[in-house]
């Protein structure tokens, strides 16, 4: 039996430039973090005792005599690209809803390949999971999504990544001290709006716009730049300033990214003490992130106490085994 666990991510700066659609002719840049919140995957070879082959167990059911019968998407294309043939057992546990914006579709994909190769013995690089898992999503799968997601799941940490080809993505750690990390990681207040969406159909918006947005994306690009300035000089406040002109920018880039109950949560918490934020992922819902100085944060829990506020920490190991058994 194999247990991975793979972290959610929080994007702060130059989300909409990791797509291959934007990057494979202008490059691209992310800045994120991963957080202390997982997405778990058990599996194991399934005892030939049933009348079916395959169970997959997430929000729903599956039980299968052939992969070509299996519903959920990233495990069907999962178990094709390994070339699973045995009977198979899978089970998820997340701490934080799916379609939420926080990368949980990625993570699954990442932490399920990973099961998968330790099931067979095998030990991938990051780098190599994070590949694997983008061949999955957009070739296998031809999901709309970027390349950020599935390299931040992979690797772990607060990292620049830049995107410039098929095979070229070059993920460089924030190399700050701990002290600057603190004080960021103290400044950021998560909530849940309670909406979920479908990061893939807001984002093929997005793509669809990306001829006439190219001025906005270059400038988005440009401040993963301006934020990893901020961090090592550790003019912190400043951090949230351009977190609020990213937001503004990225709500440009397609009319599905926000909306107006999303654009009155933004508005409460400015007013309440939020020098800036966004919401996270795609748009459109799910989790909406803020920057807040320690003393405000009091207040701004109050004003927004119909969202649930969710702690959470950075973490830097990515994608782990964390339970390994051979039968």
């Amino acid at each position: 039996m194999i247990i991975s666990r793979t972290p959610l991510r929080i994007s702060f700066f130059g989300g909409g430039t990791d797509y291959p659609l934007w990057y494979n002719e202008n490059g691209g840049a992310v800045l994120a973090t991963t957080i202390n919140k997982y997405c778990f995957i058990t599996c194991r070879h399934l005892p030939p005792f049933f009348e079916h082959k395959s169970r997959i167990v997430y929000s729903h059911i599956e039980n299968v005599k052939e992969i070509s019968e299996i519903r959920h998407p990233s495990v069907k294309s999962c178990l094709e690209f390994m070339k699973i043939k045995q009977g198979i057992e899978i089970h998820h546990d997340g701490d934080l809803p799916a379609r939420s914006g926080l990368g949980s579709s990625s993570a699954f994909t990442v932490g399920l390949l990973h099961s998968l190769y330790a099931l067979a013995g095998k030990m991938p690089t990051k780098r190599q999971l994070a590949l694997d898992a983008i061949q999955v999503e957009q070739k296998m799968i031809k999901e709309n999504v970027g390349s950020q997601d599935q390299v931040l799941a992979a690797f772990g940490g607060f990292n620049r990544v830049e995107f410039g080809g098929n095979q070229h993505i070059q993920v460089r750690k924030i190399t700050v001290s701990q002290e600057k990390l603190e004080s960021l990681q103290s400044h950021m207040m998560l909530f849940f709006t309670g909406f979920s969406r479908i990061a893939s159909e807001i984002a093929s918006e997005q793509l669809k716009n990306i001829p006439q947005k190219k001025k906005e994306l270059k400038t988005m690009h440009q401040m993963v730049d301006q934020a990893t300035e901020i961090m090592n000089s550790g003019r912190i406040d400043e951090f949230g300033r351009l977190l609020h002109e990213s937001w503004k920018l990225k709500k440009s880039l397609s009319h599905k990214i926000s909306n107006p109950d999303i654009d009155e949560i933004y508005a409460c918490a400015r007013k309440s003490g939020a020098t800036g934020g966004k919401l996270l992922g795609a748009g459109g819902g799910g989790f909406i992130l803020f920057f807040v100085q320690p003393e405000k944060q009091k207040q701004l829990k109050e004003k927004l106490k119909k969202l649930l506020w969710v702690p959470f920490r950075f973490e830097d190991l990515g994608s782990q085994i964390i339970f390994y058994q051979q039968t």
